[in-house]
């Protein structure tokens, strides 16, 4: 599903962000990436979905290898994978339904399958009764479940988390990680950087700690390891 090999990442400005980084992720796993401010952690997610490109080494996502994917060819790559973000990056003058509604538009899918498709997800993260409320008109947790329900409205294999829970408050958090096992216990591999260490020790799953742009960790049922 996702492999790396011997990836490293220099930014222009001389950064070594990620060095040797080799790492293989099943079909249906939910793996937590976790370590240090400035260890690697946003990279290495941004790899996943060519946000960023490797200096050298190869990135196999479904059999494609990222580091040579034409820029082209990068938003087909992402109908094939959802991605959150710890800031919504939901489009406030659309509603909740247009927002995630927009990531089947762009693919030109028929209106019917549109409106099935999207009440279907928003049916998944509760949100049903509130399709037609702007961003601005919902709760921090409430932007992050229609965030998640436009990552999976293309039925993803991959879905890639970055700080999901980062801006929530801790009970809105733990509703969120359910949704997070649902959508993986669905079959979809979860991808996921956090700096929330009660998460990580209470959900069990395999954890990747990345320190200095290597991975120093890689634990099947592992914990944060860190102070904060």
């Amino acid at each position: 599903m996702i492999e790396m090999q011997d990836v490293y990442k220099t930014y222009p400005n001389g950064v070594m962000a990620l060095s040797g980084i080799n790492v293989r992720i099943k079909q249906g796993e939910f793996v937590y990436v976790v370590g240090p401010s400035g260890a690697g952690k946003s990279t290495f997610i941004k790899m996943m979905y060519r946000e960023e490109k490797p200096t050298s080494g190869s990135i196999m996502i479904n059999g494609v290898n990222l580091a040579k994917l034409k820029d082209s060819k990068v938003p087909l790559l992402r109908r094939h994978i959802g991605v959150v973000f710890q800031d919504f990056k939901l489009l406030p003058k659309l509603t909740v339904y247009e927002n995630v509604a927009f990531a089947l538009e762009v693919i030109e899918e028929s209106p019917k399958n549109i409106k099935k498709r999207v009440m279907e997800v928003l049916d998944l993260v509760g949100l049903k009764h509130k399709a037609r409320f702007y961003p601005d008109e919902l709760s921090g947790g409430e932007q992050q479940r229609v965030s998640i329900a436009r990552s999976i409205v293309n039925s993803p294999k991959i879905v890639i988390a970055d700080e999901p829970t980062g801006n929530l408050d801790p009970d809105t958090s733990w509703g969120i990680m359910d949704l997070f096992e649902e959508i993986n216990n669905r079959g979809t591999t979860i991808v996921m950087a956090t700096h929330n260490r009660e998460i990580v020790n209470t959900i069990k799953k395999r954890v990747i700690a990345i320190e200095n742009g290597k991975i120093v960790r890689d634990e099947a049922r592992g914990e944060y390891g860190y102070d904060s």
